[in-house]
């Protein structure tokens, strides 16, 4: 199995829950670039 080895500009982490979801955005030295609590809504998301 080939796994993909090369580096990304972003990595974005989500962790989803049922009325809010927590969104991470960091660089690729590991600098968060946002941290933010979101409402789990469709309005929200657009």
């Amino acid at each position: 199995m080939r796994f993909y080895t090369q580096q990304h500009q972003f990595y974005c982490g989500i962790d989803h829950h049922t009325r809010t979801m927590y969104v991470c955005i960091m660089d690729n030295e590991g600098k968060v670039l946002t941290h933010k609590n979101i409402a789990t809504t469709a309005e929200d998301l657009i």
